[in-house]
């Protein structure tokens, strides 16, 4: 059966930004500028005014909102997020592969894979969709912020599904490198490491407790050296900052690590101490060509202090 394409979105992709959409609850509100004026108050309400006035606010049936339109409910109504002062991430990704159905990306830190919080422009997704031209780009998953290397896209809507259905179906073996201390005359290191993740009181962080293991990492070790190792890593499941808690468990947290074993404050990163983990390389049968695929990252960690 041929999937149908969603219906066009009544704004286009600007800047790589495709439109945000909120829906209207039932609400004593008297117009729809006054909604979205207390629903977001984060933006002014001589923004919001100066959007509709430029036609950049417009409702799911393709008509445009002005300031005197009453309110009604249920309606879904589309706008451009913005952000003001965006701080610059001055490193580049690379595209390391593409094809009509795929696109594997190196993401640098410190990126995020996509737009959340104070990034928006700066997020990889909008960077490759503001250069490649392609609005119907969509991460096939996600790495932190924090860590860098490759990320899978789907570029097509109508194969999208079968390279999402590899990933909770286990067939992508994933393979990480992290940078950790090393205590001098240890000479190994567990070949698996399995623990019961949730989530902690702070939402930033997950922590382990007692009870059936949900996270399995096989871990290898490529090197040591000064008072450092070179880890390999490979998740078996893909909890949150499951590799982050894993080798903070061990007794080794990974070098320049934001949020383990210590939470640092928000807006401190410091670009020149990466988290020093990196996702180095991938392998799967594409699902829809049948060929054998393996990516790997050309970036490196270095057990020299940074």
């Amino acid at each position: 059966m041929t999937r149908r394409r969603p219906p066009t979105l009544p704004l286009p992709t600007r800047d790589g930004v495709g439109p945000s959409c909120v829906g209207l609850p039932y609400g004593p509100w008297p117009t729809i500028a006054e909604f979205l004026i207390e629903r977001f108050p984060a933006i002014t309400r001589e923004a919001w005014l100066e959007r509709i006035a430029a036609n950049d606010v417009i409702d799911e049936h393709h008509v445009p909102v002005t300031a005197a339109r009453r309110y009604q409910s249920p309606l879904r109504v589309y706008y451009y997020r913005s952000l003001d002062n965006e701080v610059h991430i001055p490193f580049e990704e690379q595209v390391l592969f593409q094809d009509d159905h795929l696109l594997v990306a190196d993401k640098p830190p410190f990126v995020p894979v996509t737009p959340t919080g104070k990034y928006l422009q700066e997020s990889l997704l909008v960077r490759l969709k503001r250069k490649l031209k392609l609005d119907d780009l969509v991460p096939l998953h996600r790495i932190d912020r924090s860590t860098s290397g490759l990320v899978l896209f789907s570029t097509r809507l109508e194969t999208r599904g079968a390279y999402q259905q590899m990933f909770p179906e286990r067939r992508i073996d994933k393979h990480y490198e992290a940078v950790v201390p090393w205590q001098d005359g240890v000479s190994c290191v567990p070949a698996t490491y399995r623990s019961r993740l949730v989530d902690d009181d702070h939402f930033m962080r997950v922590r382990e407790a007692p009870g059936e293991p949900n996270s399995e990492t096989h871990i290898e070790l490529l090197a040591a050296h000064g008072g450092r190792a070179l880890l390999k890593l490979s998740p078996v499941t893909g909890r949150k900052h499951q590799l982050r808690v894993h080798c903070q468990a061990l007794g080794m947290p990974i070098v320049n690590d934001p949020i383990y074993p210590v939470l640092l404050p928000e807006n401190t990163d410091d670009f020149g101490k990466p988290l020093q983990l990196l996702a180095k390389s991938v392998a799967f049968t594409d699902p829809v060509t049948g060929e054998p695929r393996r990516f790997t990252s050309p970036r490196s960690l270095s057990l020299a202090p940074r």
